[in-house]
């Protein structure tokens, strides 16, 4: 194995957590004789081991001779006190003479001062290999350090041409088992799930994570211009209530329904007009600052998916495109709301993974304009 195999391969130890460190980051890493594995190790929750450290204990474990060995580790490596030790204290007490980093660290505690102390220790250090991938694997990490906001996930179902429902709004089956089971995963992982008003009204949601076993389901979160009636028979309402929130304008925020509402239980949070429509930032942040929410997944609506893009709020896209075709002008598209003459007003991307799960293809997909 090479080091971007090897690397490649630490990064797949991370991604074993990711959703459960906040506001850490993921980090994994191993330690090799070789070509050979001799330890591996992540980052698993706030307040444990760090991956280094977890790395060292399993070579260790496997009668590894630390002083000949490498160690591979997605992020720099933290040479400051905080929960637990530095992992540069740990790395030298083993005597590991070389450690390959996959980026530095954006942390301002860390930013370099975990490669510089190593390499004045006498450790070989390199930088950069998977560079790419390892800051997309911190992307979230990244946006909590210069931001008071979660990180959102925007996920879209669509065909081939873009489309999420037929012209009847019928949308159930435009994808697999298999991708339904990848979303409820996320949900796992998330504080709130977010819908549009459109999505709460015809579809009914649960907003719940109904395949894995978890401690605290997810809030659900509605954006909407049109409250309910406390008495309407939606699942939200009646059976979540203490666990959802209503996003709407000022003016609804302050009626006699929105009182109803959260006499239920619910709360309302009145949002600030932006544009031809709401500063979603407002209630992200609100998530955050109130109710210690790191990670969002916005499920619900072509409006709302556009909305959180042309407002930069959609951190990383989970795009699930099925293998099909509708050919129906009338189709519900994907994206809707925007008003659009030249090519160069585009919303544009850039590849993370790409994901063959056999009847559609995942792309995860980050914003260009992300270093």
């Amino acid at each position: 194995m090479n080091q971007s195999e090897f690397m490649l391969e630490a990064l797949g130890l991370a991604k074993q957590a990711k959703g459960y460190t906040a506001p850490n980051p993921c980090v994994g890493a191993l330690v090799t004789s070789g070509d050979r594995i001799m330890g591996r190790g992540w980052h698993r929750a706030c307040g444990e081991n760090h991956a280094e450290v977890e790395a060292i204990k399993n070579a260790r474990e496997n009668a590894a001779d630390l002083s000949s060995c490498t160690m591979y580790v997605t992020l720099e490596p933290c040479s400051h006190h905080g929960r637990t030790p530095p992992c540069t204290a740990a790395v030298l007490q083993a005597g590991i003479p070389e450690i390959i980093i996959g980026t530095r660290d954006p942390n301002s505690q860390v930013q370099g001062g975990g490669v510089e102390f190593l390499k004045n220790s006498g450790v070989r250090v390199t930088v950069g290999v998977e560079e790419q991938k390892c800051r997309d694997l911190i992307a979230d990490f990244c946006l909590w350090q210069n931001s008071s906001r979660p990180y959102v996930y925007l996920k879209t179902a669509s065909t081939l041409d873009g489309r999420i429902a037929t012209r009847t709004g019928h949308s159930r089956g435009v994808t697999s088992a298999n991708a339904r089971q990848m979303v409820h995963w996320l949900r796992s992982t998330v504080g709130a799930v977010l819908v549009g008003g459109n999505t709460f009204y015809q579809d009914t949601p649960a907003l719940t994570c109904r395949s894995l076993e978890i401690k605290d389901q997810p809030w659900a979160v509605v954006l909407t211009s049109r409250l309910p009636d406390p008495g309407d028979d939606f699942y939200l309402l009646q059976k979540r209530a203490s666990r959802t929130i209503f996003w709407t304008d000022r003016v609804s925020a302050g009626s006699p329904k929105a009182g109803r509402l959260e006499a239920l239980g619910c709360r309302v949070i009145g949002l600030d007009a932006k544009g031809a429509g709401l500063d979603l930032e407002q209630g992200l942040q609100m998530l955050r600052q109130e109710l210690e929410i790191f990670y969002v997944l916005c499920e619900g609506g072509g409006q709302l998916a556009a909305c959180l893009l042309e407002q930069g709020l959609a951190d990383e896209t989970w795009a699930f495109v099925a293998l099909k075709i509708l050919g129906d002008l009338q189709a519900v598209p994907v994206t809707s709301g925007r008003e659009v003459e030249h090519m160069d007003q585009t919303l544009n991307f850039r590849p993370g993974d790409i994901l063959n799960l056999g009847p559609e293809v995942l792309l995860k997909l980050f914003p260009l304009s992300r270093e």
